[in-house]
């Protein structure tokens, strides 16, 4: 059956699905920061849980001298976040510029659920990237899965030869004057054609940062040779990671592929200048969605929360993880 890469990626981490409710959707990596781990440790801490995964877990810290003088609430989240990483076995790392960070914790095909700086750009990569609040923090912490209804698939096609001095940011500016703000309520977003693919990786990050600005969950691009060399030169995770190459292979859409909405532009229509969003698009807008994704899945069944029910399900997730390519990365 033909698939998006979308679905390629979401249906190769997909735990388990019951009609009705959330999908349980298992998570490559998660990168958490001092201000939305708080709760979320506090919870475990209270409950006597441990860290699932705690070698799939990464503490992303912003350099010092960021911070100087540090508030007294940041040297207070600071300090326990120091605290949390030393109680939960968890190693950080030090924040360098997105571009640097990318490929050190991600990789074609991965999903991976952080804060929004990071969700807006991984995507470039080739994985799913997903932005989560406090409440999911604690859940994927505790069982490294997630409950999350599947978004539909949109595709934003752009076809052509940008005009001379034109990049990326130029490609966004018109595409949100082209496109309604809520457009892509409820939707990831797939990023395609040979105008996109001829954009350099951090161009591509540039490409995918839109994908909120119309509502969209995430953005992605499906990986090529250039994601792959941009990898090997910046990181070393695809050398440390026991990769599927099969799976990696195919992580393109089928051309029969069926998206549930797609935009096709034309590069010849770019031009320069700083497009804004129309006043009839801004106007629409405001209507509401009934297809919105509630990430708040709390109460997904009787007697039970979110985490909770993911607890009940350590077994069956760890009899997924034992089946697929994830094993290594829980091995000591």
């Amino acid at each position: 059956m033909a698939q998006t890469v979308f679905d390629k990626i979401w249906n190769e981490h997909l735990v388990g699905s019951n009609a009705g409710f959330p999908d349980t959707l298992y998570i490559d990596t998660h990168l958490i920061n001092k201000i939305t781990s708080l709760a979320a440790f506090e919870g475990l801490r209270k409950r006597h849980i441990p860290v699932y995964r705690p070698k799939q877990t990464s503490v992303i810290t912003e350099k010092e001298s960021q911070h100087i003088p540090l508030s007294e609430l940041a040297r207070f989240q600071l300090d326990m976040l120091n605290r949390n990483c030393n109680d939960f076995g968890l190693n950080k790392i030090e924040q360098l510029r997105l571009n640097q960070l990318c490929p050190y914790v991600s990789y074609p095909g991965q999903t991976i659920v952080c804060d929004k700086q990071l969700s807006n750009i991984l995507g470039a990569l080739g994985s799913i990237a997903i932005e989560i609040s406090e409440l999911h923090v604690e859940q994927v912490l505790a069982t490294q899965c997630m409950l999350i209804h599947k978004p539909k698939r949109m595709k934003i096609e752009v076809n052509g030869k940008l005009a001379k001095g034109l990049e990326a940011k130029d490609i966004n500016h018109y595409l949100l004057s082209e496109i309604a703000a809520d457009v892509a309520k409820g939707h990831f977003i797939e990023y395609a054609g040979d105008t996109i693919l001829n954009l350099e990786i951090e161009g591509r990050m540039t490409i995918c940062k839109m994908s909120k600005a119309i509502g969209a969950i995430g953005g992605l691009i499906a990986p090529d040779e250039k994601t792959f060399a941009y990898i090997q030169k910046n990181s070393t995770i695809m050398e440390s990671v026991n990769q599927d190459i099969a799976y990696q292979g195919e992580l393109f859409s089928d051309d029969s592929a069926v998206f549930d909405e797609v935009l096709e532009f034309d590069a010849e229509d770019i031009g320069h200048g700083n497009f804004g969003i129309g006043l009839s698009k801004l106007i629409q807008s405001t209507t509401q969605s009934a297809d919105k994704i509630a990430l708040d899945t709390s109460a997904i069944l009787s007697g039970y929360n979110d985490t909770d029910y993911l607890l009940s399900r350590l077994e069956n997730i760890e009899e997924f993880e034992n089946s697929k390519h994830y094993k290594l990365l829980n091995e000591s």
